[in-house]
């Protein structure tokens, strides 16, 4: 009867240990993706690749997306608001 339960604790350590060496290797490839991709992006841009730039970066985009989406409801002083708050971020930025 021991015999049945050692080798039952023992197929569920390997499955347990299987599964978090394979969820600690997709972890492990997601963060390298991720970080490839940010200093890609930032290459790309011209910009250093630091969590403030990506910050603004994202800042600026969002004021962009706020100037369009002022135009769709045709209110084109807020716009051109939105639009030169965006454009004056991300010339901050990128060189």
């Amino acid at each position: 009867m021991e015999d049945v339960f050692t080798w039952l604790g023992g197929a569920l350590g390997d499955l347990i240990r299987f599964i978090v060496d394979l969820l600690r290797g997709f972890f492990a490839n997601l963060g390298d993706s991720a970080r490839s991709f940010l200093r890609g992006l930032s290459e790309s841009l011209g910009i250093a690749p630091s969590l403030i730039s990506l910050l603004v970066l994202i800042v600026g985009l969002w004021l962009l997306w706020k100037g369009l989406a002022a135009i769709l409801r045709r209110a084109f002083v807020v716009a051109l608001i939105w639009l030169v708050l965006g454009v004056t971020v991300l010339s901050w930025l990128i060189n």
